[in-house]
């Protein structure tokens, strides 16, 4: 099973994987192609290039250089029922490493913030993630005074191993492993 061509479902939600195209047509601020792409209706609020650049931490050119390795399991948010909607993403920030660890990240519209979203699609996405043979364990991040994000890892089973200071206060490292779900 690749993270490229698996669609996921959960109830509210599909999870499409994220081509290179869509990236560049997102990132290139042509979100009508992005809509073509993705057969759906962009986010509400049109996200800018500092906010792909941390969501997925490469710059356009190396994401072009090695799109399946650093895509690798990477998911558009899609609403189910109704309009066909880009409601966030989940992201791995590339391939799992060495040691079979793999890192997600989430971002859900503002639009459709505080509707358990983000839980449901990461829940879905950690699971796949941790049935793929290459990962042994899924970690995350979430600043301490983003309580939101917070909830949403514990919510998904992930459990707070540690933490770092960083330029813009402490970040918080959760973790979860294959035989902990």
């Amino acid at each position: 099973m690749s993270g490229r061509d698996d669609v996921l479902f959960t109830d509210r939600l599909v999870l499409e994987p994220i081509t290179i195209s869509m990236i560049e047509a997102a990132m290139t601020g042509r979100w009508e192609r992005l809509e073509v792409l993705a057969n759906a209706q962009g986010p509400s609020v049109r996200p800018g290039p500092e906010l792909f650049h941390r969501g997925f931490g490469w710059s356009i050119d190396r994401i072009r250089r090695n799109p399946e390795w650093r895509l690798w399991g990477d998911r558009l948010m899609i609403a189910r029922d109704g309009e066909r909607r880009i409601l966030g993403s989940v992201v791995f920030h590339g391939h799992p490493d060495e040691e079979g660890v793999a890192e997600i990240g989430y971002g859900v519209d503002e639009a459709a913030r505080g509707l358990g979203l983000a839980t449901e699609a990461a829940r879905v996405c950690i699971a796949w993630a941790l049935d793929q043979p290459a990962v042994l364990s899924v970690t995350a991040t979430a600043h301490a005074i983003n309580r939101a994000s917070q909830r949403v890892l514990e919510k998904v089973g992930m459990q707070k191993v540690g933490s770092r200071e960083e330029p813009f206060g402490e970040l918080l490292l959760y973790s979860i492993a294959r035989g902990q779900r």
